[in-house]
């Protein structure tokens, strides 16, 4: 069993089932015995684009999360502590949330951003 988090982009390829996404880490997200975990940054982060009209999302969003089996990770008082510990790499507020909770919760990240690998992260392509 793997504990996968998404980026935000591969949760968006995902939705749409586009072709970004690779069939390796379709086939990943689609294996029940992984944890698949969506974190309440990206929830953040689609609605806030999806507010101003730079990504359109469908409505329901959560209900469609769960029913495809992923679990919301919710961010605590440890994870935001964590981004303090960061090297500055990265200067995108929700990746470096996502990072943060990957190093607590001890999370591989599913992701096509090269930045991320410099956190020292496991991470898996999501274009593979």
């Amino acid at each position: 069993m793997q504990r996968i988090l998404l980026d935000t982009h591969a949760l968006i390829w995902w939705l749409r089932d586009a072709p970004e996404l690779g069939n390796k880490a379709r086939n990943l997200l689609a294996n029940r015995h992984n944890q698949v975990l969506v974190s309440a940054a990206s929830i953040w982060e689609i609605q806030i684009k999806r507010g101003i009209g730079k990504l359109s999302a469908p409505d329901g969003l959560l209900e469609i999360i769960e029913d495809d089996g992923m679990i919301i990770l919710d961010i605590s008082g440890q994870h935001a502590e964590q981004i303090n510990n960061l090297p500055h790499h990265h200067r995108d507020p929700f990746d470096r949330m996502l990072i943060a909770q990957a190093q607590i919760e001890g999370l591989t990240i599913l992701t096509s951003d090269k930045q991320i690998v410099q956190y020292g992260v496991r991470t898996l392509s999501a274009k593979i």
